[in-house]
């Protein structure tokens, strides 16, 4: 059985999604509160996955996402926010998320996500998801969202594979591709992508 930790400081939150967990046979093998209680715990616990509020008393969670990500490629982890934000959605991907979940999503896409996160924990990792590109998006005017998904058309993703790793619908693809054709002024897929090559966008 995998396992599980939780780290939020709101209890109904945790026991929300620990029940949710264990619905699907995933053992919630801690809960923390704080930044210094997850450290302990993952430390002592090494669990399969961890699901991380961005938001804690004595820290930020993506501080953890990224202590977590140098001590392991295979420890899943899924962060959850309030934050609807392409600023934090790259912020966590930077980090070494593997996924990036609202708080206001169903439960059922956040367990998908700690379900994911274990057989792919470094699935949303890509070279396209850096300081560096993180920059040059600006002078493109290419949302953090934007950026994910001219990423994975890189490395030749199709739409339902990015719609999947990204929890929103293909429709919802389709349309942040029109957007990234309008920014860079192309008119399909392979040309975005020999842009963002020639651009060092990825």
């Amino acid at each position: 059985m995998n396992t599980v930790l939780l780290i939020d400081d709101h209890a109904a939150v945790r026991e929300g999604i620990k029940s949710a967990l264990e619905r699907k046979n995933l053992q919630c093998i801690g809960e923390a509160q704080t930044k210094a209680e997850a450290i302990a715990q993952i430390a002592r616990t090494n669990p399969d996955a961890i699901v991380v509020d961005l938001t804690l008393p004595d820290g930020n969670g993506l501080e953890i996402v990224s202590w977590v990500r140098k001590i392991s490629a295979t420890i899943g982890i899924v962060v959850l926010t309030m934050h609807d934000s392409d600023q934090y959605l790259l912020a966590s991907m930077q980090a070494g998320a593997s996924a990036h979940i609202l708080k206001s999503a169903p439960l059922s896409q956040l367990v998908a996500a700690v379900e994911h996160s274990i057989v792919a924990p470094l699935s949303f990792i890509s070279n396209a998801i850096t300081r560096d590109s993180a920059a040059k998006k600006d002078k493109h005017n290419l949302t953090a969202r934007e950026l994910v998904i001219l990423s994975k058309l890189g490395s030749g993703t199709e739409n339902k594979e990015i719609a999947q790793h990204l929890y929103i619908t293909q429709a919802t693809v389709k349309t942040h591709l029109s957007s990234i054709y309008r920014k860079l002024k192309v008119d399909n897929r392979t040309q975005a992508v020999a842009f963002a090559r020639k651009n060092e966008l990825f």
